[in-house]
């Protein structure tokens, strides 16, 4: 099979690598102000892993021609932050072609619909199978020239849906072969709301603002930065968004519970759960507020979710105030800005039933 990676950074090389591992011929595609790590990978042929994935693959192609990478192939995974999903599918629009399947790895908050809108295509157009994931699969970084290190492969707790749903087994039959773990999710609402990232980056961030300004990040996010405070900060925000997927009728896991079934954590709190998760070891804070923990959790996930659960009637007071201190302290207005919302989504008016039956 043929399979394309949107993307240059730590996620979109450890698709490729794993996609190529399988037996599968891979090409990577980046726009040209990313150049410095797709050029890397065209340089070496291919990347090399180390830690829970092994070795070395060849990458087919790797480089700016997006109708190089993407014209032939039979699935392709747009991996990158929420920002990238609509220049990713406006590049691609061209080039699409029927039974052709598009994951967007990961979702960050509706990624499949931001997709479509980007190739205009509707909601319920199946001609081509837009699909999303609710995290990316691995914890992965570049370490070097085309080199990436898996610090964990996710044990489970990973899911994927199409839109529309209907659409789900086809795309599952075609990814589960590799990504073994992975399971059906009902729609996209549900991978969505499985994001836990609009959680706990915001929350963690926030309550460690002067020790990222004082030290530019040197210290480790997880392990000094959550205390039971903390945790607790964390707790208010995943409680409201347990709610807005309750009042959907979606099952969605606590975050806690969910990092368990990953591999990330071994305690079932907020607290000690991520300060002593053995996944989360080592893993340094970030150098600066501005930074995709705040600009895409807080502004692209907190803002969407807490639009949605203004729609459907859910309270929101703890996601409302993260989201108004995340704006105070990085000196922007994500409220303002509404980089994803209903209304961008063009779901402004659904009902509950309505937005079940994406």
């Amino acid at each position: 099979m043929k399979v394309a990676v949107l993307g240059s950074g730590n996620g979109a090389h450890a698709i490729a690598f794993e996609w190529a591992q399988a037996g599968h011929e891979v090409a990577m595609f980046d726009f040209e102000e990313f150049s410095g790590t797709i050029e890397e990978v065209a340089e070496r042929g291919g990347i090399s892993a180390d830690g829970e994935l092994e070795g070395f693959q060849e990458i087919v192609y790797a480089g700016h021609d997006i109708e190089e990478a993407v014209q032939d192939a039979d699935l392709v995974f747009a991996v990158g932050p929420a920002y990238s999903t609509m220049p990713f599918a406006e590049v691609c629009a061209p080039y699409v072609r029927p039974g052709q399947i598009y994951v967007v790895c990961p979702s960050s908050c509706a990624g499949a619909i931001v997709f479509k809108q980007g190739l205009d295509l509707g909601l319920d157009d199946d001609s081509v199978l837009i699909a999303e994931t609710s995290t990316l699969p691995y914890a992965v970084r570049l370490t070097g020239p085309a080199h990436i290190t898996v610090y964990n492969r996710l044990k489970g707790g990973y899911y994927v849906a199409a839109l529309p749903s209907r659409a789900t087994q086809q795309v599952f039959d075609v990814v589960q072969p590799v990504h073994g773990e992975i399971e059906m999710a009902d729609n996209v609402l549900q991978t969505t709301l499985q994001n836990g990232n609009p959680v706990i980056h915001p929350a963690v961030s926030l309550c460690n603002v002067a020790l990222i300004e004082r030290t530019g990040g040197d210290f480790l996010f997880y392990e000094e930065g959550v205390t039971d405070g903390v945790g607790r900060v964390i707790e208010a925000v995943d409680t409201e968004r347990l709610a807005i997927a309750d009042a959907l009728g979606v099952s969605v896991l606590r975050d806690p519970e969910l990092g368990i079934a990953q591999g990330y954590q071994a305690v079932n709190n907020y607290s000690t759960g991520y300060s002593q998760a053995p996944g989360f070891k080592g893993i340094k804070a970030q150098s600066q507020l501005d930074y995709r923990y705040f600009n895409e959790d807080a502004g692209f996930g907190l803002v969407f979710l807490t639009d949605l659960a203004r729609q459907i009637g859910v309270d929101t007071p703890n996601m409302d105030a993260v989201l108004r201190m995340s704006s105070i302290v990085t000196g922007r207005d994500y409220e303002t800005e509404r980089a994803r919302t209903m209304e961008s989504l063009g779901l402004a008016g659904y009902s509950v039933d309505e937005l079940r039956s994406l």
